[in-house]
């Protein structure tokens, strides 16, 4: 996919009024998340938490930012997805390609992979492979970017000058796309006609899953219908999940490992995607005090979970009962309805049975520490 496709795709399915808070980067994790993080660094040779650098330094990047400075003292989204990139406290900006680099170490070469001896391994793991981490990221970072296209059609002047929206959205298409043409020519440098089918059909699945996401994310059908667990989870895999799962697939493809090895890679990515989603979401439930201001999207897992266990009609009237003289939505009072019915406990053990699967899909490698790092990943997102 052209990256001026995936642009003009996402500006239409990730339209949003600048002044909604964005989850551009989790917030979960428990409190050793970063342990487990930095640990596993150790494993793969490097720190990724800055695996983007080398183009995010280019000259040609940089012309870029020197324009996205402009933005600085406005409410454009950009901003706040550019201080993301130099500070993540939670460690999750990154983890993609860790996780790609861990599975890449854990299985090692295949006994079909003769004609790679000839490449240089680094702790393990091939070029290629570390290029394929970095690709990953790169997209993920673009996918995060275009994120920040603000819907101007829904700014208001009490929003701040128009002008600087329009110049944000052109600064964020600009850099999203410059972002996803460095991850596709490092793509075609692979020269693996199924890694290169894999990602492409990840980046589609990106789109296809933010275009849902974005969908049920309007108030009208956030209020009323919404989606129900299964779709739900369909949903978030194409947004959240496609792009590491095929990414870990990829990773073993590119040692020439066989399609079960293959498959339990994809298994454990896919798995471990859902699960952090799910932590991600359950944090404002699990975290929050009593009068402490809270946010969170209606179409957060507990929140589905909730819908469906009280059916439309209770949902509906619980949502007029948290409405403010203003007809806006008390969400301290939405979340106390939440939380009194089963919808968290449910979000939890679905989290819980993600983090299981992925345990089970990665028991079938080696033991080895980098098999142990990836076993403490799938573990730290069942903590709250």
């Amino acid at each position: 996919m052209l990256p001026a496709t995936w642009s003009r795709l996402c500006h239409r399915a990730l339209s949003c009024r600048g002044q909604r808070t964005l989850s551009l980067f989790s917030s979960s994790g428990p409190s050793d998340w970063t342990k487990v993080v930095s640990d596993a660094e150790k494993i793969v040779g490097y720190p990724t938490s800055f695996m983007s650098l080398r183009c995010l330094l280019s000259d040609e990047f940089s012309n870029v930012a020197m324009h996205v400075r402009k933005l600085v003292g406005t409410r454009h989204p950009l901003l706040n997805t550019a201080r993301g990139f130099v500070y993540d406290s939670k460690n999750n900006l990154q983890m993609r390609g860790l996780i790609v680099l861990l599975l890449s170490k854990t299985a090692g070469p295949s006994h079909a992979a003769s004609d790679l001896l000839g490449q240089d391994m680094v702790s393990g793991i091939y070029p290629s492979q570390r290029n394929l981490a970095e690709i990953t990221e790169l997209i993920h970072t673009a996918f995060l970017v275009h994120r920040g296209i603000v819907n101007l059609n829904e700014w208001t002047v009490s929003d701040g000058p128009l002008k600087d929206m329009q110049f944000g959205n052109k600064m964020a298409v600009l850099s999203g796309d410059f972002l996803l043409a460095n991850a596709c020519t490092g793509l075609a440098q692979l020269d693996n006609t199924k890694v290169v089918e894999l990602i492409s059909s990840a980046i589609g699945d990106l789109v296809e899953g933010i275009y849902h996401e974005n969908s049920n994310n309007t108030e009208e059908n956030s209020l009323t219908d919404g989606v129900n667990v299964a779709t739900w989870e369909d949903q978030t895999f194409l947004s959240h999940g496609a792009l590491l799962a095929k990414s870990c697939q990829g990773a073993m493809e590119l040692a020439k490992h066989d399609k079960e090895c293959q498959r339990l890679a994809y298994k454990y990515g896919r798995h471990i995607s859902l699960g952090h989603k799910l932590n991600s979401d359950l944090q404002p439930f699990v975290k929050s005090s009593i009068g402490e201001p809270v946010s969170f999207s209606l179409s957060a897992a507990p929140v589905v979970f909730h819908r469906q266990i009280v059916g439309r009609e209770r949902w509906n009237q619980q949502l007029q009962e948290v409405k403010t003289q203003r007809n806006q939505l008390d969400y301290s009072k939405l979340l106390a309805a939440v939380k009194s019915e089963k919808g968290v406990s449910s979000a939890v053990d679905l989290c819980c049975y993600h983090g299981n699967k992925a345990l089970e899909a990665i028991q079938a490698f080696p033991s080895s520490e980098a098999r142990s790092a990836l076993e403490n990943i799938a573990s730290a997102i069942t903590k709250f």
